[in-house]
């Protein structure tokens, strides 16, 4: 099952790390997502194989580099299948919640 896939991708920290780094700058190369992560080159281009079989990674040649791209549809179909059965207001208010609880308790 594709969802198997996407969740198994998700479920690993080091590879959510990797989705996060590509939403916040689309078309990294394999070089730019390495920099300042604790991981060796190999292990980030394993992620990345991992996350492509999801479908939740892509990538594109330009030139002699491999620029790699998020691809939200999986998380977005998980999200409508999953998430939205239940209430949104309700979930988004607790969600708030727990944020401020958060910040008061850093503070």
């Amino acid at each position: 099952m594709r969802d198997d896939a996407v969740f198994k991708a998700l479920a690993d920290r080091s590879r959510r790390q990797l989705l996060d780094r590509l939403r916040e700058e689309n078309g990294q190369t394999l070089g730019e997502l390495c920099e300042g992560l604790d991981m060796t080159r190999q292990a980030v281009a394993k992620h990345l194989g991992i996350l492509k079989r999801a479908n939740l990674v892509s990538w594109k040649r330009q030139g002699r580099e491999r620029l790699h791209f998020i691809n939200p549809v999986p998380i977005n179909e998980i999200a409508e299948r999953w998430i939205s059965k239940f209430e949104q207001p309700r979930l988004s208010a607790l969600s708030r919640l727990k944020k401020r609880l958060e910040k008061q308790d850093a503070e």
